[in-house]
């Protein structure tokens, strides 16, 4: 079982924009805040904001990061990011190759 400080997450946010998603995700590498940013889409989002029923193309942004620097990938997030209110989610991996987490381990900070 891993602690904490090795424990790695998987974070995921949606952009409405594709060179604004690879540009956060440029910067969050450059930051050492995450070790890759994969760029799926465009995507479907269909919600509801401000009352309405909102259907909107959106770029998907996969980061791959440590647990412990997520707080600090959140708010890089949330400064880069065009929505008021992003969703910005993170699930622990709990299992990966050893080679690959290894890997993340030595791109991030």
């Amino acid at each position: 079982m891993m602690d904490e400080e090795s424990a790695f997450v998987q974070v995921m946010t949606t952009m409405d924009d594709r060179k604004k998603a690879k540009e956060m995700a440029e910067e969050l590498v450059k930051k050492r805040l995450a070790a890759c940013v994969q760029l799926v889409g465009p995507i479907r989002s269909t919600y509801e904001w401000d009352g309405r029923l909102e259907n909107s193309e959106e770029w998907l942004c996969v980061l791959k990061s440590k647990r412990s620097l997520y707080e600090e990938l959140e708010e890089a997030i949330k400064d880069m990011h065009t929505y008021d209110n992003p969703e910005i989610i993170a699930q622990p991996i709990i299992l990966g190759s050893e080679g690959y987490l290894d890997w993340v381990a030595e791109k991030t900070k």
